[in-house]
């Protein structure tokens, strides 16, 4: 009976898959010591609400394709924490625009202060040549996937 590891199916892919596992996991890692009481979804929350302020819940749902009634639980808990803040629309009151309060600013800061360290581990010892020829390969692969998934 041998031992040895089968060959992979497509080694390309294979070391996608590991180099995300490896980034996640050292994400992970990184935000479970950081002293913060905040799961990976409500980091991913307030990286939202960074990246689009004014957003509404409706439009997060849109966006992340999660269930209302979860995503409703985890602003609310943010709120609570007062991580975010919301305001009435201008135009429609009955619209709620979310926005980071200074804390939620804070933390969001401080987690992609880590998150880019990790990446710029990840990448030490590449050229800015081959850190653009990688990009350019992944992106190649994204449209080939996307072409694929097209009706």
């Amino acid at each position: 009976m041998s031992t040895k590891k089968p060959a992979a199916e497509n080694p390309v892919f294979d070391a996608i898959d590991r180099v995300v596992h490896r980034y996640r996991s050292a994400v992970m890692r990184e935000l479970r010591n950081s002293g913060q009481d905040l799961s990976r979804m409500e980091h991913r929350a307030l990286g939202f609400f960074a990246r689009t302020p004014g957003a509404t819940l409706s439009d997060m749902v849109e966006h992340s394709g999660k269930d209302k009634a979860q995503l409703a639980r985890l602003v609310r808990d943010l709120r609570e924490k007062a991580l975010l803040e919301a305001s009435p629309d201008t135009q429609d009151r009955r619209i709620t625009r979310l926005n980071l309060s200074k804390a939620g600013w804070a933390v969001h800061e401080a987690t992609q202060s880590r998150h880019r360290a990790i990446q710029a581990q990840a990448v030490a010892g590449l050229s800015h040549a081959e850190c653009a020829q990688l990009t350019a390969l992944m992106e190649k692969i994204l449209a080939n996937l996307e072409e694929s998934a097209a009706p």
